[in-house]
């Protein structure tokens, strides 16, 4: 089977992506954007659910001996704890930042001193919150030995710095083999595929230009 293409047909399906060249979306951060990811979304969906945790399964091979799995705060969690569970590990998730009150973790949960952990994430675009909290199990004590994300938009900053962090990632699917999916399916048309293709390689450039262009 091959696994990012079937991940992409059912995110394009449960519409946890969605592509909109001509009408971009904003992010949080005011970037212009022709894709939106939600796979918050593929936890209401059971089918696509099992689909994606049996893929994690059969992807979190490579990365194998480990001890535990850790979830990035708060999208990670989620699928964290679905891989956890499917493997019968212990579970962790790592904040952003230490809490301000109580015992004031950044690390929830209990692992063993020096465990090699695995760490999920969602999605990954920039890569900041996923080797932030890396370097957070690291400070702890633990052993990194990778990050495995449902989806990457497939940015070289977000490669650059996982191979700078020495910290091997894989990702069930990706944004070029999206955009492929998504053209064969007839979410976007032929013509969009330059557009998307655009934006991966430099998306800074491409939203100020395109809001250069609006009335």
């Amino acid at each position: 089977m091959d696994i990012p293409a079937e991940v992409a047909s059912r995110l394009l399906q449960i519409k946890a992506i969605k592509l909109s060249p001509q009408n971009p979306f904003t992010w949080a951060s005011g970037l212009r954007s022709p894709i939106y990811c939600d796979n918050r979304l593929i936890l209401s969906h059971p089918e696509v659910r099992r689909f994606v945790v049996s893929c994690f399964v059969e992807l979190s091979g490579s990365f194998r001996p480990f001890d535990a799995i850790a979830g990035v705060a708060t999208a990670g969690i989620a699928h964290g704890v679905l891989l956890a569970q499917q493997l019968d590990l212990p579970f962790a998730y790592v904040r952003d930042k230490a809490k301000g009150h109580g015992r004031q973790n950044q690390i929830e949960g209990e692992l063993t001193p020096g465990a090699r952990v695995l760490v999920v994430e969602d999605l990954i675009s920039t890569g900041g919150s996923s080797l932030a909290a890396v370097e957070a199990l690291r400070s702890a004590g633990y052993q990194v030995i990778g990050a495995l994300a449902v989806f990457t938009y497939e940015f070289e900053k977000a490669a650059a710095a996982f191979a700078n962090a020495e910290c091997p990632v894989n990702t069930l699917s990706g944004y070029s083999v999206l955009i492929e999916q998504a053209r064969i399916q007839g979410y976007i048309e032929a013509n969009d595929m330059a557009t998307l293709g655009d934006w991966r390689r430099n998306p800074e450039g491409w939203s100020n230009k395109w809001q250069q262009t609006q009335p």
